[in-house]
């Protein structure tokens, strides 16, 4: 299987290219021009009216979409944002602890993104959070025994390309006063097949359009549990856009998740992201179509075997598994780079070189970088 036709415009803006980096920035289908075109055709036709068709049926479509791939049961509990670090600190911000005036109590694995890791290290500089973590694989065991505020875990480790186990176990502790359980999908959105549908009550998950779903920067969302949070702290114009909810005394807030929002956008992911959607259900591209594909990519490249220096951090194990393979050694750097001369595109992460495939990739494709892997010194 390849859909390299539904891609043309990348592959013809750089024919010389191999990208094999679709974990990190995946190519954008030619719907996703249409798409963006559309978005500045309905602000040159509609300028400020366009908010009805952004606010309304574009939102509405792109919400039911994220439910349907998610199993939650009530499209509204998801708020849009232009990246997931606008949510995770209104959440912060809202915990009840923090609203009490006390330090935050975080338990976060080991292996956390930059961006939630960069920000919670200035909150523990700043005497807000204290934070511990743990690795994956006990970090279930370690929150049942601990006393937090907030629990904060990857579905898929971005830097091990590890599957988190242990949602549900996570999610039995949460409560509305605390504590928190947010799950970071940006690996695991349109990568896994997911059902929150038994937990959906009780976790907040953060997810976005610029990987698996294809549809760039700017169309992140959050999946709020009712109940908590239901005023947040951070709050701007937006979360009252449902009929302008506010009030001669307290302010109002939008109903669901809505109740997240900030202010003005840049409305063009809603766009790109429905239009990729509706491709990808007229192709018959369904997670678990792709993902197989791509299983099947990866282990044509885990057979050859071309990278025996490297330890291969994530194996193939018939479970749940990242859209990228993550190979550990001390010649990341070097050999990623020396693939870059040659535009053959991976991306490396400290001593970890990640090879993505998608779906357009082919046997080809593969047995192509397999050949120049072993044209090179990966030593």
């Amino acid at each position: 299987m390849s859909h390299k036709h539904l891609f043309s415009r990348a592959f013809a803006a750089a024919p010389d290219r191999h990208h094999f980096a679709a974990h990190s920035h995946h190519f954008w289908p030619d719907v996703s021009r249409d798409a963006q075109l559309a978005a500045w055709d309905d602000a040159a036709r509609a300028a400020d009216l366009k908010w009805d068709k952004v606010m309304g049926p574009l939102w509405a479509e792109a919400q039911r979409h994220i439910a349907r791939e998610l199993a939650l049961p009530d499209p509204a509990t998801i708020a849009f944002a232009t990246n997931t670090h606008d949510f995770l600190v209104r959440i912060f911000a809202s915990l009840p602890a923090r609203a009490a005036g006390k330090v935050a109590r975080v338990l976060a694995s080991d292996g956390e993104f930059h961006s939630f890791a960069r920000q919670m290290r200035r909150w523990v500089e700043a005497g807000e959070a204290k934070l511990d973590t743990a690795p994956p694989s006990t970090i279930a065991d370690v929150a049942e025994n601990g006393e937090y505020d907030l629990i904060f875990v990857s579905q898929v480790q971005f830097n091990s390309g590890l599957v988190l186990g242990d949602v549900a176990r996570l999610a039995a502790l949460a409560k509305a006063d605390g504590p928190w359980v947010v799950v970071d999908g940006y690996h695991g959105f349109m990568a896994l097949n997911n059902d929150l549908s038994a937990i959906a009550d009780k976790i907040f998950y953060l997810g976005g359009g610029y990987k698996y779903a294809m549809a760039g920067e700017g169309v992140c969302f959050l999946h709020a549990p009712d109940g908590f949070a239901p005023r947040p702290t951070i709050t701007g114009w937006f979360a009252a856009f449902d009929h302008l909810a506010e009030s001669g005394g307290a302010l109002g807030y939008a109903p669901g998740g809505a109740r997240f929002l900030g202010s003005t956008f840049d409305p063009s992911g809603l766009y790109r992201f429905n239009a990729v959607q509706a491709m990808l259900t007229a192709e018959g591209l369904t997670t678990t179509a792709i993902s197989a594909h791509v299983a099947s990519l990866q282990a044509q490249f885990i057979l050859a075997d071309v990278l025996p220096q490297f330890r291969l951090l994530n194996p193939l194990d018939g479970g749940l598994h990242a859209r990228f393979l993550a190979y550990r050694g001390a010649g990341a750097g070097a050999l990623h780079d020396a693939l870059a001369a040659r535009q053959i595109l991976t991306d490396v992460r400290g001593d970890v070189l990640r090879i993505g495939f998608a779906i357009y990739h082919d046997a080809a494709d593969v047995a192509a970088l397999i050949a120049a892997l072993g044209e090179i010194d990966a030593g």
